[in-house]
């Protein structure tokens, strides 16, 4: 049965959210996950796998390799027992309308489930934001989001792609321009940053 707490992995293409939902798994002492499938026109699936093997074939860069919620059950020590929560990965979010109809429904579920979700963890590439427009370090569809779900305590970007250039700077960027809100500097490829990720992740389940 799937978990009712859910925490929820938001973000544009190619920002590492596959990825990260992966390592934040190994970290927490998995070696190998039961992935539930959630396509938005069908039955659930459920795989199991290896966690590099399914860094190896879920992820890639190519966009929308993620085309529906991608729920992994993990558990974290909660008081003196156990939470267990849906970590879910979902579809990456374009701006404008989608020509693929499949990659249209995989969006909305995604908007879908950031509004149910306890926890939202939403992730952009900050090697990419230094580049952004002189006061505006978000683009329309990230600036969109934070505004839907930035006002919920558990909300929490996530600055991955730190070990690249120009990343250190785009971080810097992100907290001078959004004060307010809880920034984590993470490098999802190099497992940097997740166990401050984790500590969030259990204060609002």
């Amino acid at each position: 049965m799937m978990a009712v707490t859910g925490c929820v992995v938001v973000g544009k293409t190619n920002v590492g959210k596959t990825l990260f939902a992966l390592r934040f798994a190994a970290m927490l002492g998995r070696r190998d996950v039961a992935l539930t499938f959630r396509p938005s026109n069908g039955a659930d699936v459920r795989r199991s796998l290896p966690i590099e093997v399914g860094v190896s074939t879920l992820t890639g860069d190519e966009p929308h390799l993620t085309r529906c919620v991608q729920s992994l059950e993990l558990t974290l020590p909660k008081g003196k027992g156990k939470r267990t929560f849906a970590l879910m990965d979902t579809c990456g979010l374009v701006e404008g309308i989608h020509p693929e109809a499949d990659v249209r429904r995989a969006m909305a579920q995604t908007l879908a489930a950031v509004r149910d979700a306890d926890v939202v963890l939403h992730m952009v590439d900050a090697s990419q934001t230094s580049n952004a427009s002189v006061g505006s370090c978000l683009g329309p569809v990230d600036a969109q989001v934070a505004q839907f779900a930035g006002m919920r305590s558990g909300y929490a970007l996530l600055a991955n792609k730190m070990d690249l250039p120009g990343a250190a700077e785009g971080l810097r960027r992100l907290r001078s321009e959004l004060t307010g809100y809880t920034i984590f500097g993470i490098s999802a490829l190099k497992g940097q940053g997740l166990k401050e990720v984790k500590q969030f992740v259990w204060k609002h389940l």
